[in-house]
């Protein structure tokens, strides 16, 4: 297989910016935007090199889409292309998501901003709905022929954490990762559960603040696609530190979704409400930290980690898990809603998205438009 040419770190960060810009969908366009660039346009890696890439990241907890494209651009420009590429696809997004962030939590926004606002975020209960539905089939065609009965209790076991345990959800994730592994190989699942429950209690005693240890767990310790971060992150952000309330998480997922590049983005509204723009800035460094690190430590070894059994096994349990988690979510984002209209929005939103199979952006746009016109007629807000 011919070794990919090596660019120049103006070219990778005028092109991984670009697609920091454009990227509105969510990983499943990240993915396409890049294969694009990489292999059809301009032919910088093999389709079986972009195909392993997918595969690799796929493995590892954290935003995919952003370690994809830190992948690629460390097999194109080594550890300054890996920061630069990185960089380029990440900020873009940031800084969107930072600015609509001060104009949502403001201590007195304009009605029609918070009207926008209870309407967008009344439609991300069907967000959460649909991206958990669109991981079953695949998650499902893995395990069916292998172990069906276990994949049903790992993610029945993610749906109920979701309620019951809330911002610890990460154990449960690691857990039936940890029992899948020790399913297939007994003598393995020991110091695999030992290694992953390092990582929390070393982070605890090196005495982290709480909003570092909830983007950690973002960055670090979630496994099942971008939404998996929502139920991660509500209990902590909403319950336990009342950062925010109901209505300003559910605007602040609502930000990810609208904005381009990672979903992952929405930490940054949760350390915005919890401590301003340094907030937003740390708990932002802190969970893409993580991504950086997978690849700039281990991306040499990647080829052994995509046939690894072990790491194939763990993520077998933790996956459905997460799969349960983010269809559990929906629940304690629906009953987050305090006004009647909010659920009629939360219905059409579903019927446009599980149904119509209309976009997530277009929706939640359209969501945002019936709050401000509820808001400019005078019709009831969330506190």
């Amino acid at each position: 297989m011919a070794s990919p040419p090596r660019l120049s770190l103006i070219t990778i960060l005028r092109e991984w910016g670009r697609i920091g810009c454009i990227g509105f969908g969510g990983p499943p366009a990240h993915i396409a935007l890049f294969r694009d660039l990489c292999v059809v346009r301009r032919s910088w890696l093999s389709a079986e090199q972009f195909e392993d890439a997918i595969a690799a990241t796929n493995l590892l907890p954290g935003p995919g889409s952003t370690q994809l494209a830190i992948f690629c651009a460390w097999r194109l420009g080594g550890v300054p292309g890996a920061l630069v590429g990185g960089a380029g696809f990440i900020l873009p997004g940031l800084g969107a998501i930072l600015l609509l962030s001060v104009l949502f939590l403001a201590s007195a926004p304009p009605s029609w901003v918070i009207g926008a606002g209870a309407g967008a975020g009344a439609a991300v209960a069907a967000v959460a709905l649909r991206a958990g539905l669109g991981l079953i089939p695949s998650s499902w065609e893995r395990a069916r022929d292998t172990h069906p009965l276990r994949w049903a209790l790992y993610g029945g076991a993610g749906l109920i954490a979701t309620a019951l345990v809330g911002a610890w959800l990460v154990l449960v994730l690691i857990a039936c990762g940890a029992i899948e592994l020790l399913a297939r190989r007994p003598s393995a699942a020991g110091d695999t559960l030992a290694s992953f429950a390092f990582v929390p209690l070393a982070t605890a005693g090196a005495g982290v603040g709480a909003l570092a240890w909830v983007a950690f767990k973002v960055g670090a310790l979630s496994y099942g696609g971008g939404f998996v971060i929502v139920p991660l992150m509500q209990a902590d952000a909403v319950s336990h530190y009342h950062w925010m309330t109901d209505g300003q998480f559910l605007n602040a997922v609502a930000l990810g979704q609208v904005t381009p590049g990672p979903v992952v983005h929405t930490v940054a509204v949760v350390g915005y409400a919890a401590a301003g723009t340094w907030g937003a800035l740390l708990a932002s460094a802190v969970a893409f930290a993580p991504s950086f690190s997978f690849i700039l430590i281990g991306a040499e070894r990647f080829d052994r980690l995509r046939t690894d059994a072990k790491a194939r096994a763990f993520l077998d349990g933790a996956g459905p898990a997460a799969i349960g988690a983010i269809l559990g979510s929906a629940i304690p984002l629906a009953l987050a809603l305090s006004e009647t209209w909010q659920v009629g929005a939360l219905a059409l939103a579903a019927v446009a998205l599980l149904v119509a199979r209309r976009g997530v952006i277009t929706t939640l746009i359209a969501a945002a438009l019936v709050g401000m016109m509820v808001a400019l007629v005078g019709g009831p807000l969330p506190e």
